[in-house]
């Protein structure tokens, strides 16, 4: 198995995962043009997508869904809550943009659970419930051949859940959202939008993973990539010194060898062999 963050931030987020015949896209955040593009870089034709999995309905793990489905023949796995707070997302803006989503999506679903085990190809997802103000987000975990993979994006706190499904992973992809002190310091959110970001239901901070790492992590991933961070409330170098800083602080009979990676918004990380 092998996968590549093909973009990850407030603007649009993408992740690719593969195992034998069978590619994956997770979300469809970025611009139809944009994955098809970086699908490109990373020598993966759309047309041979086996699936679309929407974790949820928010636009930039979803806004570039329409439109890429136009050049695609696989089906969207979606939960039955989420399709429904897809396609009404936009209703009452004086558009049509409900109405052209639900035709797109006709006979084109697979309906999915936040809570039942499902396959894609030669792929098994384990989905499972993550706290953030969407009507059913999951992350997951990905196993083929033995080996398990963990994505985790938009969510405000580590639960036991979370913890537990965490363990025996040998590649995470968790949210490293914001620097509390940048964040509370950016002058262009509104109170309010900080404090939706801040709470358990928003998204996970450099100080929520470091802590993480510190205390709850088993140690035994060999790559942790850090993804979704903001553009104006953190630095991707904060963000990554918190993180190996962390691991550095682990007790002396937890030390690991795991490689903290970035995620980068404008274009796809190299690949990662598991």
């Amino acid at each position: 198995m092998r996968f590549t963050v093909l973009g990850s931030g407030s603007t649009g987020n993408a992740v690719l995962i593969c195992a034998g015949q069978t590619r994956v896209l997770v979300d469809a955040g970025l611009s139809a043009k944009e994955i098809v593009r970086r699908l490109a870089l990373v020598g993966c034709d759309a047309a041979e997508l086996s699936g679309v999995i929407i974790t949820h309905e928010h636009s930039d793990h979803a806004g570039g869904l329409r439109v890429l489905l136009k050049s695609l023949s696989c089906p969207v796995y979606i939960s039955g809550a989420t399709r429904e707070a897809y396609i009404g997302e936009r209703a009452g803006v004086g558009n049509d943009e409900p109405r052209k989503r639900a035709d797109v999506l006709h006979d084109r679903t697979v309906e999915i659970s936040s809570s039942q085990d499902f396959r894609v190809g030669e792929i098994d997802f384990h989905p499972f419930t993550i706290p953030h103000d969407a009507v059913d987000n999951f992350g997951f975990t990905a196993t083929h051949a033995g080996v398990k993979l963990a994505t985790l994006m938009d969510f405000g706190c580590i639960t036991t859940l979370i913890n537990e499904r965490l363990r025996g992973c040998a590649a995470i992809v968790i949210e490293s959202n914001h620097s509390r002190d940048m964040l509370k310091a950016c002058s262009v959110y509104p109170w309010e939008l900080k404090q939706r970001i801040l709470s358990r239901t928003g998204h996970l901070s450099n100080e929520d993973v470091a802590a993480w790492l510190r205390e709850g992590y088993d140690g035994g991933a060999q790559h942790i990539v850090l993804a979704h961070l903001s553009q104006r409330a953190n630095n991707p170098y904060v963000a990554k010194l918190s993180a190996e800083v962390a691991l550095q602080e682990r007790g002396e009979l937890f030390q690991t060898t795991t490689q903290i990676m970035l995620s980068h918004h404008k274009e796809p990380m190299p690949w990662i062999e598991l």
